[in-house]
């Protein structure tokens, strides 16, 4: 029988959750981090970035993951 892939933590399906989402104006998405995933922005940005490179995030995810590598190399790319 074929090893199941781990799942997401919860912390981390949040992250996916929240990155779904569209925020009203500037500070908006920082403050639903900071309220609704305690977490700092700085933090939560680097979480994300090692969350866009584990194939467990694409198998729970794939359109956010996959449009945030293209933006992440986009952003590479101009500078």
């Amino acid at each position: 029988m074929p090893e199941q892939p781990e799942q997401l933590e919860t912390r981390e399906r949040n992250i996916l959750a929240l990155e779904r989402r569209t925020f009203p104006g500037p500070g908006a998405k920082e403050r639903a981090v900071r309220e609704e995933l305690g977490l700092s922005p700085v933090r939560y940005y680097q979480l994300l970035n090692a969350l866009l490179d584990d194939p467990r995030a694409l198998a729970h995810d794939p359109v956010t993951v996959n449009r945030l590598r293209r933006v992440r190399e986009t952003r590479r790319g101009d500078r």
